[in-house]
């Protein structure tokens, strides 16, 4: 968001997911985290490195995030060869669309992934805000 922090994704981008575990609900402030995976070896950090500052939200998962402006970027899980790149801090299109909803158990009791795609839809703030 600050816009200090940099990366480049020099390799494949997967399929999208949107989290609506707890942890991703808190963490972002929303109904849903949208990730895709990223192999660690494609992921460069190529600014403001040293103002990543991270977070154990859970056992053997760390979320990675600008410690000036708090927009999380990545998490990794122990064990795995990929990051969990957070997709809102993209500029450009991943070229690769939503797959899957994933744990809806816990989903935000005020989203309804049923009716989401009848509300209203505006480029904008609508007129009457």
């Amino acid at each position: 968001m600050c816009g200090k922090i940099a990366y480049e994704v020099r390799g494949d981008i997967s399929e999208i997911t949107h989290c609506h575990c707890t942890t991703c609900r808190k963490a972002h402030a929303s109904a849903f985290s949208s990730v895709a995976a990223v192999q660690k070896d494609d992921f460069i950090i190529t600014a403001g490195e040293e103002l990543i500052k991270c977070h154990e939200s859970s056992p053997g998962k760390v979320r990675f995030f600008c410690s000036g402006c708090g927009s999380h970027i990545y998490a990794r899980r122990e064990g795995q060869s990929h990051y969990l790149l957070r997709l809102g801090t993209l500029d450009d299109d991943p070229e690769v669309r939503p797959a899957r909803h994933i744990w809806l158990s816990l989903k935000a009791p005020w989203y309804d992934l049923k009716t989401d795609g009848d509300l209203p839809k505006y480029d904008a703030w609508p007129d009457d805000r």
